[in-house]
């Protein structure tokens, strides 16, 4: 099956690829980065890259000393100046934006061809293997996981291969035990038949949400050396399944269902995509009027039995969760109320935005991979929200709850102009961590499942300039006590 979430591909691992890996700040270090002007990390990697390219200032000198004694080759030293110091200010330039990714209105989506709805969320994951022809495409529920291994070199930088391919390094592996369903060829739903495995995969960081919920799409070949053949995850497809990636099917009628976190449903939709060879999605959408009369057909059966027979949305995760809870072994922003500074005295507020879409890059950072998103920001001062494209490094913690929320906190600049993404606290919004308050008289009042309390608590210690690099607030010490009262009020006893 060819999704047109799919951009790498290529075997794993990390065979004759070139890569380049650049050293800078730690990922850890993102709070304080946050504080920290864009102009003061480009003038530091201006003066780092002058350091590194000595020969250009020296060129200057050389050009100047021999214009001076009057010498026809002067020029030629002094093009050689330039040309390395506009290589210098564009490298500093570069580095800057990685190590301080801000958005501003320049990084405006100028043109889509679809259209973001509400729910939309948008996916490009690397391409899993097609399996041969004979190997049935089921569900599988993943009753426990757990990390075991993930140890990439250069973790405090950015590290680019020069091929499509998602690289063994970069991949965590992940100890699954699957209940693998079975299923008619006619797409029947999951009975009670099957079995269950144990085994190592490879999960791309993006397609990690999949685990969490734990429903995945897996290829069973017929033979193999064991009795029920060979597993092997279908990763795009399963980021589908699990509700990560919405999806939608525009009939030749023009009508829009959506089959996000309808399972049964997308498994007859992705085996009769397979059966075709493939079918491309504009965005989540696919469009039937661009498909051949046949594939069509069978699109538009799937269709209207689910009119006829409407498939209840399967939960947002399975049961059994916490047995294949990752996240605290991810790298990653850990959760937290999150730091106030300069930028919060100065006038600058919280924002909530939502990711659109997510796309993968050749580029990996140790505590996630760099992706290209998109994401629709509403800013503070009541302007109409714009959806911006940037290239982000994005947490695998925060990418392994991404089929709950796909919401992002950003630390909007005094005069609005910019907007950088606070990944403590959006950890925090998302879940990652448990969030509480323990009252002054000790109670502790739990805010798990209650992402508008934590967002308003949130807003009231940045306004406050109050700190809090924890994910749960203790209005017992000193320093809490003035917004005690407040606090408590903005938390309502959970009956």
């Amino acid at each position: 099956m060819t999704w047109p979430e799919v951009l790498a591909s290529g075997a794993a691992g990390q065979g004759g690829c070139p890569r380049t890996t650049i050293r800078g700040a730690g990922y850890g270090d993102e709070s304080r980065r946050a504080m920290r002007g864009y102009t003061g990390a480009l003038f530091g990697f201006l003066a780092f890259a002058t350091l590194c390219c000595l020969p250009v200032p020296v060129a200057f000198v050389v050009a100047y000393t021999a214009w001076s004694e009057g010498e026809d080759w002067a020029w030629i030293a002094l093009v050689a100046a330039l040309a390395g110091s506009v290589l210098i200010v564009g490298t500093a330039h570069r580095y800057a934006r990685n190590q301080h990714p801000r958005i501003t209105r320049r990084d405006l989506v100028k043109e889509e061809n679809f259209s973001y709805g509400e729910e939309t969320f948008v996916m490009w994951a690397p391409r899993s293997p097609k399996g041969s022809p004979r190997a049935r495409l089921v569900r599988a529920d993943v009753l426990e996981a757990s990390l075991v291994q993930y140890s990439p070199e250069g973790s405090t930088g950015f590290t680019t291969y020069g091929n499509d391919h998602t690289p063994d390094e970069f991949t965590p592996l992940i100890r699954l035990r699957l209940r693998v369903h079975d299923a008619g060829d006619a797409g029947e739903a999951v009975d009670s038949a099957g079995f269950e495995l144990t085994d190592d995969w490879r999960v791309p960081s993006v397609c990690l949400s999949a685990v969490t919920a734990g429903r995945l799409a897996v290829l069973v070949e017929p033979d193999g050396p064991r009795a029920h053949g060979k597993v092997t995850p279908l990763w795009p497809g399963s980021a589908l399944l699990a509700g990560t990636r919405t999806c939608r099917v525009v009939d030749l009628e023009g009508r829009l269902s959506d089959a996000t976190r309808r399972p049964d449903r997308l498994l007859r939709q992705m085996r009769i995509s397979r059966s075709a060879g493939g079918i491309a999605m504009a965005g989540d959408t696919i469009g039937l009027r661009h498909l051949d009369a046949p594939t069509a057909a069978r699109y538009t059966a799937v269709a209207e039995r689910d009119r006829a027979f409407p498939e209840a949305r399967a939960p947002v995760s399975e049961p059994g969760e916490e047995s294949r809870w990752l996240v605290n072994s991810l790298p990653g922003e850990r959760a937290a109320f999150g730091h106030v500074g300069r930028w919060s005295r100065r006038g600058g507020v919280l924002v909530r935005a939502r990711f659109l879409e997510m796309r993968a890059t050749r580029t990996f950072q140790g505590h996630g991979p760099v992706l290209d998103t998109v994401m629709r920001i509403q800013p503070a001062d009541g302007t109409p929200q714009f959806d911006a494209a940037r290239r982000l490094t994005v947490p695998m913690n925060y990418l392994a709850v991404l089929h709950r929320t796909r919401e992002v906190v950003l630390l909007a600049h005094p005069n609005g102009g910019s907007y950088l993404v606070d990944w403590a606290r959006t950890n925090l919004l998302a879940g990652t961590t448990a969030a509480g308050v323990i009252a002054p008289d000790g109670r502790e009042l739990p805010l798990t499942g209650r992402p508008d309390v934590v967002w308003s608590l949130m807003n009231l210690l940045a306004t406050h300039g109050v700190s809090n690099p924890a994910p749960v607030l203790d209005l017992r010490r000193r320093r809490m006590s003035a917004l005690a009262g407040a606090v408590l009020e903005a938390v309502p006893e959970v009956a």
